[in-house]
């Protein structure tokens, strides 16, 4: 059999346009050009793809412990208010279970809060690989910090423990820049490096996030005010990276999820301190953030790579669906793939290629 499609990844920056592969007995016995594959095996039917051939994509980004929907539309405050916060009751192993149902790629950067039973699943008994990231976030006096920083260390390195060689490893994410005092962020940035464990932060999701740094407005500022919190915790006149850049977070290379209200000033300071940015389209255009800057990103030369979000979100937790819905908005496919293909990268993961003996059950095609 003679697989082929108009772009054939042999791995996250190998591509061949117009390509094939010759498969035989189960596995893969060459790769080529469509053309010079059927003049050499002129008898093997063929199987083509309209858009890609090649490897599994990573996910570097979902929430299974959100469950697997509804999907929300609407503004982001809304989101959080009217989706996120009813499900904290029952967030937990039991939705993150029901989650990983609908999720295809096996490669994950899952974020995991509240229960940490859903750390015990993730480390002890998932069949994926990748990174689950615990969640850390409150506002609350220094005594509320301490505690919260102790709980974190202990739950650390309890965890740490249960790595398997070859299996999913632990992470931090402290939330986002808003929902963290710049202490405590900084405290939880410190015990990643630490401890040497990856790192995730939300960060320039929405119009809401960027109107409360650089003036204070919109529905954050409301929503801390509501609840009483300090408006002057967080400096005014900054956006979200770069008061992460001021607190000297972007040192410890993070990964930033989102990256939507960003400048040219704002990637300069991530391509300076060498950070990768997952980028969750459906949910950021669910969402009513609008898309990244693309083109910007790529002229700056900020790593991108993708990811669903949760399914609260998102309509499905498949990554391969984030591509489709980027080249609809015209994003050059191949850009799109090789975002999907650099998760791995997120994930310290070693990312798979298609060699001579490749398994043809590993092989993707669309």
């Amino acid at each position: 059999m003679i697989y082929a499609a108009p772009l054939l990844f042999l791995g996250p920056d190998e591509v061949i346009e117009h390509g094939a592969l010759y498969v035989e007995g189960g596995r893969v016995v060459t790769t080529g050009s469509e053309e010079a594959l059927r003049a050499r095996f002129p008898g093997a039917p063929v199987r083509r793809f309209g858009n890609y051939l090649g490897p599994e994509a990573a996910n570097a980004h979902t929430h299974l412990d959100l469950g697997p929907g509804p999907t929300f539309k609407g503004p982001f405050m809304d989101f959080v208010l009217k989706a996120v916060f009813p499900k904290n009751a029952e967030r937990g192993v039991g939705l993150a279970r029901e989650a990983a149902k609908m999720t295809p790629q096996r490669a994950l950067g899952d974020i995991a809060a509240l229960d940490v039973k859903t750390l015990e699943w993730w480390l002890l008994d998932t069949p994926f690989s990748g990174v689950v990231y615990w969640e850390v976030l409150g506002i609350g006096d220094r005594a509320f910090e301490d505690r919260l920083l102790a709980e974190t260390k202990s739950l650390v390195q309890h965890f740490k423990r249960l790595e398997r060689p070859g299996g999913p490893r632990l992470g931090l994410s402290p939330h986002a820049p808003y929902s963290l005092t710049p202490r405590l962020m900084k405290e939880v940035v410190a015990l990643a490096q630490e401890e040497g464990l990856p790192l995730q932060i939300h960060a320039a999701e929405s119009p809401a996030e960027a109107a409360y740094f650089q003036r204070r407005e919109g529905p954050i500022a409301e929503f801390h005010r509501r609840k009483r919190i300090p408006l002057d915790l967080h400096p005014v006149g900054l956006s979200p990276i770069a008061y992460l850049a001021e607190l000297g977070v972007l040192e410890a290379r993070p990964t930033l999820i989102h990256g939507v209200q960003v400048d040219a000033a704002d990637l300069g300071l991530l391509a300076e301190a060498g950070v990768r940015v997952v980028s969750c389209p459906r949910s950021n255009v669910n969402l009513e953030a609008g898309l990244p800057p693309y083109d910007l990103y790529q002229a700056k030369g900020v790593p991108l790579a993708l990811g669903t979000d949760s399914a609260l979100s998102a309509e499905s937790l498949d990554v391969w669906d984030e591509v489709r819905f980027l080249i609809q908005q015209g994003v050059p496919a191949r850009e799109a793939i090789r975002w999907a293909l650099a998760g791995y990268k997120v994930l310290r993961l070693k990312p798979p290629t298609i060699r001579p003996g490749t398994p043809e059950a590993e092989l993707v095609g669309w």
